[in-house]
């Protein structure tokens, strides 16, 4: 018996947010609306999701003694999300700068703060928690050591989800964790490695698949996404909306796929209702305040 459905390790930030008529080009400073702080970071905004949702949640995470600090972990708290693992100090917790334009598409510029403290060794103090987790989620805003540490802790019998964001190069050993690894467009782009990539998701899956993981999702925004395994590749429908703000819906979509996946779902059913989650999302302002729960994510399909 598992105490978490997922197990999250990876970084909580402070979003400051800004609307824009349009993001600036290079040297170019244009005027915003009134700064936002919201709660954030691709770790918190992945527990608060698949918390919001209903799953048995955990995070390991490093945050800030200071303001932002307490901010995500009240928000991290309010949603369900067991903090036991999420250590304090070291370092000023991370920040997100993010621009929204009115079509609710973002730019963001990251400083780790905490989250590059998160070390292999934290990874070790926390064996108790990896353990009792059905599924494990990381991504790459913490250090990329710390990540092929949680690989190398798995217990026998855990799935690993991996969204390599912002993207790099994979060992081997992570790649052959990833059940499924979750990539973008332009996440694919860069772990494909080359500039001819072409404009067929369903390649870019089968050439990742390639390189090692398990299985691949390639999210595609509105138009869904497409999974990928040994059974070949295939297309998942999402739902139309009227898209207010980006930001987290990425998030919010692996959490869920990771969730589901967990509970016994195939791949592409799993992704067909994250895609639903990640629309739920866009309809609302803010990263982890607009993540759905379970009903209101029905009620959208309905």
């Amino acid at each position: 018996m598992y105490d978490y459905d997922l197990l999250v390790v990876g970084s909580a930030n402070a979003d400051l947010v800004v609307g824009v008529e349009r993001r600036p080009g290079a040297g170019e400073t244009v005027l915003g609306g009134d700064l936002a702080v919201h709660p954030g970071g691709k770790g918190a905004n992945q527990a608060v999701a698949a918390a919001r949702l209903g799953a048995r949640t955990a995070l390991l995470a490093r945050v800030g003694d200071d303001g932002h600090g307490h901010l995500l972990l009240d928000s991290l708290r309010s949603a369900g999300v067991d903090t036991t693992a999420v250590l304090s100090g070291g370092a000023p917790t991370g920040v997100a700068l993010i621009t929204v334009d009115p079509s609710g598409d973002n730019s963001i510029v990251v400083s780790p703060g905490a989250n590059a403290r998160l070390t292999e060794d934290d990874v070790r103090a926390a064996a108790g928690v990896l353990g009792a987790a059905r599924v494990v989620s990381a991504q790459l805003e913490i250090p990329l050591e710390t990540v092929a540490a949680v690989v190398r802790a798995l217990p026998e019998g855990t799935r690993f989800v991996l969204n390599p964001s912002p993207p790099r190069p994979l060992p081997d050993e992570v790649l052959a964790a990833c059940d499924p690894l979750v990539v973008n467009e332009h996440e694919a782009r860069v772990l494909l490695g080359d500039g001819e990539s072409g404009d067929d998701p369903a390649d870019w899956a089968r050439r990742l698949l390639a390189l090692g993981p398990r299985s691949v999702v390639v999210t595609l925004g509105a138009k869904g996404a497409l999974v990928c395994d040994a059974s070949g590749a295939r297309a998942v429908p999402s739902v139309t909306v009227a898209a207010v703000d980006t930001t987290g819906a990425g998030d919010a979509f692996t959490a869920a796929l990771a969730w589901r996946l967990g509970a016994g779902g195939e791949l592409a059913e799993a992704a067909a209702y994250a895609a639903r989650v990640g629309a739920a999302a866009v309809t609302r302002r803010g990263a982890q305040e607009s993540y759905p729960t379970a009903a209101e994510v029905a009620a959208l399909d309905a």
